[in-house]
């Protein structure tokens, strides 16, 4: 079995499709994953997550560690099995929730924030935010933690240098994240089906925004034997700007035939086509559910030029419309817009299932037609056409 093969190039950009083969199921390319943060996609059901048409979510190896622990996941035979969920599931190594607690912006080799977070070369030492307990995160443990899980992807442990990280750390965090990198391979090699099917480890390319930094970090992690290529950082996804960038900088050094990972992508509508432009095959973020248990509803442009309404605001409170009259999800399909604002306003729980179908969908069948209009060599028209 292949892990993942191109199946069309568009001829105008960068923009591909493909397949990714796991044995929980055949992820078709480009594709944004939904974020189940704690083996739930928020507000959301198996069924519903099927009825939209989500290919494969994501959980945080971070908090599933704190609770309900590996072990315990383990015990149900992986997070497959204790979470109900058939098809494939990607883990983040818990990196960039560990760093966070902490602040780097001092060029030091061990860092802290409160005493929340300490690094070095071997690992992190960190505290719970949940109980103040400590634990201790190094490569090896990170990818045991995630066997433990059983993801079908996994993701190397690396550090995550925040944009305004000076020269001098983001230097010694790259080197420390390569370093971690061939830990991560060695220790994954061990054992690649924990639970008894293939697991699947993905490489991060580092450097924060300094170009050199990123082009040296794209060639030394496609260059280890990992199955795909993640592109991590601050600015991925949080500056859209940078986030061209750095994809522009590394996309040529990048092999084409490994899965291209952007991390933290998809707060609008536009940054899905931006990363697909520039050759990128999945990508996820936490906006599309966060913004939607606030009331901010993704819109087609006819609707909004923003591409996004808040049902809170009191000119929806009698208007008998759907979110969206070209939107086909549940939400749209037997409710009204009026319906929406009343359960927001009586913080009805209804309101963040309503809405988060809502995204989800809207952001999965972009997906879709993003697909097709590749396949066709017209992705930039679609772009065009959707974005103005």
């Amino acid at each position: 079995m292949k892990f993942f093969e191109i199946t069309h190039k568009d001829k105008n950009s960068r923009a591909r499709t493909g397949l990714i083969q796991t044995d929980h199921g055949v992820i078709e390319t480009p594709d944004f994953m939904p974020v189940g943060t704690q083996a739930t996609v928020k507000t959301l059901s198996k069924e519903d997550l099927n009825t939209i048409g989500a290919q494969i979510i994501l959980a945080n190896t971070y908090h599933l560690h704190l609770r309900p622990t590996e072990d315990l996941i383990a015990k149900f035979g992986g997070l497959h099995k204790f979470m109900n969920w058939d098809k494939p599931i990607l883990t983040d190594s818990g990196g960039f929730q560990v760093f966070s607690l902490g602040t780097q912006k001092e060029a030091k080799d061990v860092t802290s924030n409160e005493k929340l977070v300490s690094i070095d070369d071997e690992g992190v030492t960190f505290k719970s935010h949940l109980d103040g307990s400590t634990h201790r995160f190094t490569p090896e443990e990170a990818i045991n933690i995630q066997h433990k899980i059983g993801a079908d992807i996994i993701m190397a442990f690396d550090e995550c240098t925040p944009d305004d990280a000076d020269i001098d750390y983001t230097k010694k965090a790259m080197k420390r994240t390569h370093e971690w990198a061939e830990r991560c391979i060695s220790e994954h090699k061990k054992n690649t089906e924990y639970h008894g099917y293939k697991q699947f480890l993905f490489g991060i390319i580092q450097g924060a925004n300094h170009e050199d930094l990123r082009k040296e970090s794209a060639k030394v992690i496609s260059e280890m034997d990992f199955d795909g290529i993640a592109i991590g950082g601050e600015s991925i996804g949080y500056n859209m700007e940078a986030t061209k960038n750095i994809l522009d900088w590394v996309s040529d050094i990048i092999p084409e035939n490994k899965p291209h990972y952007t991390m933290g992508v998809g707060f609008n509508p536009s940054d899905l086509f931006e990363v697909v432009e520039r050759g990128v095959d999945m990508f996820d973020c936490v906006a599309p559910t966060r913004v939607a248990r606030n009331g901010r509803l993704f819109v087609h442009k006819e609707i909004n030029p923003k591409m996004y309404i808040n049902i809170k605001n009191s000119e929806f409170k009698t208007d008998d419309q759907p979110i969206d009259t070209k939107c086909g999800c549940f939400t749209c399909q037997n409710h009204s817009r009026a319906y929406l604002y009343h359960l927001f306003k009586a913080q009805e729980m209804l309101a963040f299932r309503l809405a988060s179908i809502h995204n989800l969908y809207f952001f999965l069948e972009l997906m879709r037609q993003i697909r097709e209009a590749i396949k066709e060599d017209r992705f930039l028209e679609l772009k065009k056409e959707i974005l103005g």
